[in-house]
This record gives structure tokens, C-alpha cells and sequence, in this order.
């Protein structure tokens, strides 16, 4: 009976475990952020999470503490390179526990922490292999809690009190300001005046084992891990039923916390978590297979902005309880990209390349594909009650879950009603307009409208008899349609630029076009469409994306897309203008298929909006402005970009000069999931404007000068600025060769070499004047002697013309004086033939007289020293044993006389002459082969 029992228990459970398994398939959950230890840079397991006052992340993990600021994971190993298992931030310490060993981490003016630990040079000492698994926090007491003791630690006396246990301590509770902990097989005990009270023993909770204790108005409402809850209240402890109790008892529960909401959330060690709310009623269950990256939650942790952290184990996971949006992912492909969605009282229909598909309202059962629509929905329109089906096969009317084929002209774009034409409905597709008729309460195609064969994707009608068609390639066009709605009676193009992904919409009767460029309305009195500035400054410019608009009708909302947000567009409720609403949700995480963006009316301030995966939901009541506040973590410096250390914040000495090079880290605690911060920086004094918006949480200056710097960033989270701006002021020093010193030394240097330079220059201009003035000098000194070389020189031609002119005289008084003689000797040879004459004889004398005159030689020897004036005096220094007749031959031998010549002047015969010629070579000792003639010129 037992056995039967227990089986049919189990069976129980596993209906419970498979339909839990099937609604989460289809349930819609909150945006997940999964950190793997690949991202975080640490082991799978983590056992405890906290929250520091700056809004930093604190995760016990098994090779240390991990810290995440909300841009970077930091992990700082545990001191004996053990697990850690507990950790609680208590103001600016973060209270750790691990394996045989624990204390506290502080920040230094770095921005890192350092550790000190409580559990050294104490007087106890830890229990071999004992680790702390539990750390609480109340009013002024830290209390670590292994399997065997609880150590107390005042913070203000800095000493301990222990409460030692004989059986295992399972785990310590906090309710209020007052600590309870579970003793196996012993009960439940308070922690009073620092000693343990036993409240409960262990058969009034039936043995159960306490996975967390929770604060009842009367009492306490203790969770077990595999029975649900129990309530202590007057001295008895009874079941608190509720209606998660059949899941409860199938799951086997680790950590647990009360919600700020005061619901509870629940991590299992097989099933990932369950949100209760208040009453204990399933609102929600996410498991490995709708994204959680593990289903064994070891901690839980709701942080201040109301997002619960699950330390697994194996990884980190955010969930954004919070968020405005829910997620619906199709993860293993069955729905495909969601083109157009649409709702009734019953179901809610999703159009995609896929079919359609539908999910009854406020149901967990998986969506199903609608019979005979398989293929690609384009639109999904309600007309008069109708639910059309835009189809590439064609026109299908839905109704629950059947479609009925109303035209099979392939690639129906969307359908739109004619107003004062309840049976007529303008069909838009592939090859143009066609016309659906309703007979007898039965939609089905009447014609298509001869004369206009352009793919109709967007079409508004303006009135009942002219519409806009929008081509993304060919641009706008207005048709006229005659009375019967046969014919196309006109085709106007429009003068507006086409554009690739452009759309037209109908917005509180003004026709809306969109592009690229701009948004333009459409004006009747100028039958032309005008720029609208507001609604362009949304989407156009870097913001653009798609033109694709989307008119609310029954928010009343204009819906268009930008990059970065999601806009809506409402009227003023004091004024003509629009107000203009901004949702911060980037394309990336909207994951919409551009120009095929969609967004349904669920209800009030509630949306659905079709992405390439499933769809989000938003409720615009939970989209809040949040301003943020932006921290400085660390600042880095050093002489190479790859060298660098981290700076002393309070240091306010500047920066050595080679140290140049300086990295600032800086972040906001921005958790949420589907929302994306944005950073600015400056540098006062290097460049005073903000940088362009950047999603990188760190910047580099590379080789700053000297000077002073003021170092600021601000944040931009969902279109909000953060609430403070970060600010480091610090200088960096001059280089050596720019300081006073050296500047002195410089100085000194320049005034040596100016007086180098003038000494130099006053010693090279002394130089160059000496220079100048010797070369005037040497010039004046060339002129004086060239003067005297001219005046030499003029005298010289005087004298050689007085030589010439004596030689001239010479020779002519020498050939005079030949003559004469040769004369004399003829008249004297004539007169030796009459010597018979007596007279005769006298006459002879005479001439011999005359011919043998001394004073005609003494004329003639003045004259010849004139000419050749030291001949004679050489002759005699070479020769002195030359005569007075010799000294006479030579000078007439010097004149070039012949011998025939120079005998009538010494009065003898030419032979003679030739004896006198020999015997003077004697006299000079000239050899045989030598001229005499020669030798006497020459000499």
C-alpha cells in the first residue's frame, strides 16, 4: 500500500514537472543576461552574492571574490587560494568566508581591494578543513557561520564571541535584526545576548530541512527544501498552503530570498528558479530551456534595482524582474521572423516566413501553426470584425483557429477598408490593387483595378476614390479609381524622393510618407507633400533605419524606429504640438526585421513588438527614467601604453614627465539587459569638448604634455544622463629640460655663448681688419713696387734706349772709324806706291798716326763701358793676365767684328788679327771646339 503510494506520488510529480515543461516552452520571461566564466575569468560555482553601496556586484566564487562594476568582472583570488562560500558588503568592507579562513576586502585610493583577515593571530583558531558557508550582518555584529561554530564578530570592539555546536549547523537565517540557525536532528535556535535558545525542536518541522526563514507578522514563515512552507506562529508551527504547493513538493530547493514586492523567489538544484508573488502563486518559472545557462541556482540576490542575481553552477545570471519588457524567444526556430501579429478576445496570432500561427490569451500553451497558411504572412488586418491574412499564397479571412482563402492572386501585401464602401475592401499585392467584395456576409475577389501594376506593398486611401501607392524603387504615386472601382482613371507621380525601405502610414487622416530624408506630410491645398521637421528629427540622419511608421489606433499612437530607440508619437494635451515619447531600445536588441518592423496593441500601455526570433512585450507604465550614477574606477599610468600601473587616487602630486601616457576606467551600474549606457569624456586643459557618445568604458591619452589636466565622464543610459559627473584632476610635471633649473642652466649657457660668439666674433672682426689691412698693405705695397717696377721699368727702356742708341753710336762710330781706317790704309797702300814723292812719306806718318791713335780707342773704350760696362771688368777677374791689346780685341769680338773689320782698326793686316784671335784663345784656355767669338758674347 505504500509502494502504491509513493508511485502514484511520483506520478503526480512528473504531470506536474511535464506540464510545467510545456507552459515554459511558450512563456514569456524577463530579459536574461547570462556571464559564462569565460566572461568573468573565474570557476563555474558561485555561492553567494552581495551589493555594495555604489551599487557594485560582489560574488563568491570558488577561486575568489569576484566584482562587477557593471561594465567589467574583476576577480581578486581568495588569500589561500580556497573557495569562497559566503560574502556580505557591510559599508566599505566586503565580509568574505571560505575554507578555513575569514575577513574583509577594502578599497584602496587605487580603486582595487586588499584583505585583511579576521581569522589570524586571533585568540581561537579555525578547525581543520572548516569553511564558513554563512555570513550575516545586524546592528554592529558580522557573524560567520561554518558546519560546527558561529563566529561572532563585534566590529566596533574588534573581538569575537563563539557558539560551538555538537551537531551540524545546516544554516543561519536573519529575520528582522534577530539570527536563527537549523542544528541537524537538534531544531530550530535564536541567537540571544550571544548565546543560542532552542525555539524549535526538529520534530515540529517534521525534520525538514530550513533552506531560508522569512518574517511573518506573528511569527515566522520557514521554507524547507522539498516541502513547501511552514508557519511558526503562537508556539505551533503549521502548512502554509498555497497553490504552488503540487510544483513544491517536485522541486528540491537550494536558496531562496523574499522579493522587495514581497513575493519569493526560489532557486532550485534541477529546475532553475520560481517567482512566487505574495500568496505563494506561480508568476513565474525559468529553466535551462527558456535560458537560464544552468539549472542548479546555489544564491540568489535581488539588487537594489529590483533585478535578481543567480550565482549557478556554472555561471553568472541576470534576470531584469523589473524590466518593461518581456522576452519571447523561439529558440528552436518553429515561429520564425514575426512580420505582423494581431489579437482578438481569444487568441493572439503571429504572422511570420513560417504560417501563422496563434496561442490562446493568457495561456502557456505553445503557438500552433493555423492549417493552410503555411509560407510567408506579410499582414495581419482587422476590418469590420475580420481578421485579414496578408499571405504570399494570398487573402485568407481567420477566424479562431481556421483559415478561409478569400482570393488566391498571390503576395497579398494588406487590405484597407473604403470609407462610405462597407462591402468594398482595395487589396494591395505583388502586381498592384485589386478589389474584395462581401456577398451575403462572405468576403471573396470581385476584380483587379485595370491600369496600375506596381507592387502595392504601401497604399493609404486618401478618400474613397484616391490612393497613394508607395514603390521603394519608383517612388510615390496618387491614382484616381473610377465610380465602380474597376479602373484606374489616373496615375500622378508624386515629386518626392523614393527611398529603399520607406513607408507610408494614415495618421489621424494626414497621409504620412517616410524615408531617409525625412517624414512628409501630405497637403491637400498643394496636392504635394511637405516636410514635417518635428517627426523627421526623430528618424532621419544617423538615427535612420527604416521609414516604416505604424499607426496606434486605439492608443492613438504614431510608432516609428530609429537605431537606437523605439519612438511613439502622441497629441499634445495642452497644445497643437505632438508629444514626442523615446523608448532607449537598440535595433540589436529589438532584433526586428528592418523595413518589416511591427508593433501590436495589447491593451493599455501594453505592446507587442515582432522580432526575427519571437517577439517582445512592453509596459510602457514600467518604462521609467532611472538616472545613474557614472564611477571613476581606476585611473592607469605609465611611460608605455603596455607598462602601465594604477594611480593613487588621493595622490595629488603630478605625474613625472616620462609618465605620460594615462588610461581612465570608468562605468555605471546598469544591469538592465535590454538597455545600453553610453559614455563621454573630456580633458580640461587638453581638449575641452565632450567626445561623441561611445559605449566603451575606458580612454587612453597617449603622450600628454605637461600641464594641468581635469579629467571628467558622464553616462547616457536610455536616453537619461547620469546623475553626477566624475572628475580627476592631476598635472604632469614639466621635463627636465623645461625646469627652473635648467632653464637657469640654459640661460646661463645661452649668455656663455653669446659672449663666445661676441669674443669670437670681436676676436675674427680684430682678425679680418688685420686681414684687411694687411692685404691693403700687400696692395699698397704691389702698387709701390709696381710703380717701381714701372718706374724701373721706364728707366730700363730709357737706359736700353740709351744702350741702343749708344750702340748705335758705337757701331756707327766703329764702322766710322773702319772706314776711316781702311781708308787711310787704301790712301796709304796708294801712297806707298809713290814713294818718289817726299811728301809722301810725311803723308804716310800721318796716317799711321791717325790710324794708330790712342785717343780714338779711348773714345771708343768710354763708349763700350757705357754700353757693357761691367764686360770689362769680368774679362779681367776671369783672365787677369789679359793685356791692354787683348782687353781691345775682346771688346771688338764682343761687338761681332770680323776679323777683315777689326784689322784697320788696330792698323794691322787680317792675318795678323787672326794670330792675335789665337793667341787670346790661349790666353782664356778655351778648348779647341770652342768659339771665341761665342765666348765673349756669352760672357
Amino acid at each position: 500500500m505504500l509502494l502504491l503510494k509513493n508511485f502514484k506520488i511520483y506520478v503526480y510529480g512528473l504531470c506536474v514537472a511535464l506540464c510545467c515543461g510545456l507552459a515554459s516552452y511558450a512563456q514569456e520571461i524577463p530579459p536574461i543576461q547570462i556571464f559564462t566564466p569565460q566572461d568573468y575569468n573565474a570557476e563555474d560555482q558561485n555561492w553567494a552574492i552581495s551589493q555594495s553601496d555604489s551599487n557594485f556586484i560582489y560574488v563568491a566564487n570558488n577561486r575568489g571574490l569576484l566584482e562587477y562594476n557593471g561594465a567589467l568582472w574583476k576577480l581578486y583570488n581568495s588569500p589561500n587560494d580556497g573557495i569562497l562560500r559566503s560574502v556580505k558588503v557591510v559599508g566599505d568592507r566586503i565580509y568574505t568566508g571560505g575554507y578555513m579562513d575569514f575577513g574583509y576586502w577594502t578599497k584602496n585610493n587605487k580603486g582595487t581591494l586588499e584583505y585583511s583577515s579576521l581569522s589570524k593571530n586571533k585568540n581561537f583558531s579555525i578547525r581543520e578543513d572548516e569553511e564558513f558557508w554563512g555570513l550575516l550582518h545586524v546592528e554592529g555584529f558580522v557573524l560567520f557561520q561554518s558546519f560546527e561554530r558561529i563566529y561572532i564578530y563585534n566590529i566596533h570592539e574588534d573581538r569575537f564571541d563563539i557558539i560551538n555546536s555538537d551537531y551540524r549547523i545546516n544554516k543561519m537565517f536573519k529575520v528582522g535584526e534577530t539570527v536563527y540557525f537549523q542544528k541537524t536532528e537538534v531544531g530550530i535556535f535564536k541567537i540571544e545576548n550571544g548565546k543560542k535558545i532552542l525555539i524549535l525542536p526538529e520534530d515540529a518541522i517534521l525534520g525538514y530541512e530550513l533552506v531560508n526563514i522569512f518574517p511573518l507578522a506573528h511569527g515566522l514563515l520557514m521554507q524547507s527544501k522539498e516541502h513547501g512552507f511552514y508557519k511558526f506562529e503562537n508556539n505551533s508551527v503549521s502548512k502554509w498552503e498555497i497553490p504552488s504547493d503540487p510544483l513544491l513538493s517536485t522541486l528540491s530547493v537550494y536558496s531562496s530570498i523574499r522579493l522587495a514586492d514581497g513575493g519569493f523567489l526560489l532557486g532550485t538544484i534541477a529546475n532553475g528558479i520560481i517567482q512566487l508573488d505574495a500568496s505563494g502563486a506561480e508568476v513565474l518559472a525559468i529553466d535551462q530551456w527558456k535560458g537560464l545557462s544552468n539549472n542548479t541556482v546555489l544564491s540568489v540576490f535581488e539588487d537594489s534595482y529590483g533585478s535578481v542575481w543567480l550565482g549557478l553552477d556554472n555561471g553568472i545570471n541576470l534576470v531584469n524582474l523589473k524590466s518593461p519588457f518581456r522576452v519571447y524567444t523561439d529558440s528552436h526556430g518553429v515561429l520564425g521572423t514575426v512580420y505582423a501579429a494581431a489579437k482578438t478576445d481569444r487568441f493572439l496570432y503571429l504572422g511570420t516566413n513560417q504560417g501563422l500561427f496563434y496561442q490562446a490569451i493568457d495561456s502557456n500553451v505553445p503557438f500552433k501553426m493555423i492549417d493552410g497558411t503555411k509560407g510567408q504572412v506579410w499582414s495581419l488586418s482587422m476590418v469590420q470584425d475580420d481578421l485579414f491574412c496578408g499571405h504570399d499564397k494570398g487573402t485568407f479571412i481567420i477566424e479562431n483557429t481556421t483559415a478561409t482563402q478569400v482570393s488566391d492572386i498571390i503576395g497579398t501585401w494588406g487590405v484597407k477598408p473604403i470609407k462610405g464602401r462597407p462591402n468594398l475592401l482595395i487589396q494591395g499585392n505583388y502586381k498592384g490593387l485589386n478589389v474584395l467584395e462581401k456577398n451575403d456576409g462572405t468576403w471573396q475577389y470581385r476584380n483587379r483595378l485595370q491600369g496600375f501594376n506596381i507592387s502595392s506593398k504601401y497604399f493609404e486611401l486618401l478618400n474613397a476614390h484616391e490612393v497613394f501607392v508607395s514603390h521603394e524603387h519608383k517612388g510615390v504615386y496618387k491614382i484616381t479609381l473610377d465610380s465602380n472601382y474597376r479602373t484606374v482613371k489616373s496615375t500622378q507621380k508624386m515629386p518626392v524622393a523614393q527611398g529603399v525601405k520607406s513607408g507610408m502610414v494614415k495618421y489621424n487622416n494626414d497621409i504620412l510618407y517616410s524615408n531617409r530624408l525625412g517624414v512628409y506630410k501630405y497637403k491637400a491645398s498643394a496636392d504635394a507633400f511637405q516636410k514635417d521637421s518635428v517627426l523627421s528629427a526623430l528618424f532621419t540622419g544617423d538615427k535612420y533605419i527604416s521609414g516604416k511608421l505604424f499607426n496606434d489606433v486605439v492608443g492613438n499612437k504614431l510608432w516609428g524606429y530609429s537605431k537606437s530607440e523605439l519612438v511613439f508619437v502622441e497629441p499634445g494635451k495642452l497644445s497643437s504640438e505632438p508629444e514626442i515619447n523615446v523608448i532607449a531600445l537598440s535595433s540589436e536588441v529589438r532584433k526586428s526585421k528592418s523595413g518589416y518592423e511591427n508593433i501590436l496593441y495589447l491593451g493599455p500601455k501594453n505592446y507587442l513588438i515582432g522580432t526575427t526570433d519571437g517577439f517582445l512585450k512592453i509596459d510602457l507604465d514600467k518604462v521609467k527614467e532611472r538616472p545613474l550614477e557614472i564611477h571613476l574606477n581606476s585611473v592607469n599610468y605609465g611611460a608605455y601604453p603596455d607598462q602601465m600601473s594604477p594611480l593613487d587616487l588621493s595622490n595629488t602630486e603630478p605625474l613625472r614627465n616620462k609618465y605620460n601616457n594615462v588610461r581612465f576606467n570608468y562605468s555605471v551600474t546598469n544591469y538592465n539587459q535590454l538597455s545600453t549606457s553610453k559614455f563621454q569624456s573630456r580633458l580640461l586643459g587638453f581638449y575641452d569638448d565632450w567626445s561623441d557618445w561611445s559605449t566603451e568604458s575606458e580612454i587612453f591619452y597617449k603622450n600628454l604634455p605637461y600641464g594641468e589636466y581635469t579629467f571628467q565622464a558622464r553616462a547616457l543610459t536610455d536616453g537619461v544622463l547620469s546623475k553626477n559627473i566624475v572628475s580627476y584632476v592631476f598635472s604632469i610635471k614639466k621635463p627636465w629640460y623645461l625646469t627652473p633649473l635648467a632653464i637657469v642652466l640654459y640661460v646661463v649657457v645661452v649668455l656663455l655663448i653669446i659672449y663666445v660668439l661676441y669674443f669670437y666674433n670681436r676676436r675674427h672682426f680684430k682678425k679680418q681688419q688685420l686681414k684687411i689691412i694687411e692685404k691693403k698693405e700687400r696692395e699698397l705695397a704691389l702698387e709701390q713696387l709696381e710703380s717701381q717696377r714701372q718706374l724701373i721699368q721706364f728707366k730700363n727702356q730709357n737706359l736700353q734706349l740709351d744702350i741702343e742708341n749708344k750702340n748705335r753710336e758705337l757701331g756707327m762710330a766703329t764702322m766710322n772709324l773702319v772706314k776711316r781706317n781702311e781708308l787711310l790704309g787704301n790712301i796709304k797702300e796708294q801712297l806707298a806706291n809713290s814713294k818718289s814723292m817726299p811728301e809722301v812719306n810725311n803723308v804716310i806718318k800721318l796716317i799711321n798716326k791717325s790710324i794708330n791713335n790712342t785717343g780714338d780707342w779711348q773714345l771708343f773704350e768710354e763708349a763700350f763701358n757705357n754700353v757693357d760696362k761691367d764686360f770689362m771688368k769680368k774679362i779681367k777677374a776671369l783672365h787677369p793676365s789679359i793685356t791692354a791689346s787683348d782687353l781691345r780685341l775682346c771688346a771688338y769680338l764682343r761687338l761681332n767684328l770680323s776679323s777683315k773689320e777689326i784689322a784697320p782698326l788696330l792698323n794691322i793686316s787680317h792675318k795678323s788679327v787672326e794670330v792675335k784671335r789665337y793667341r787670346l784663345r790661349k790666353k782664356l784656355e778655351l778648348d779647341h771646339d770652342r768659339s771665341l767669338s761665342s765666348y765673349i758674347i756669352e760672357l
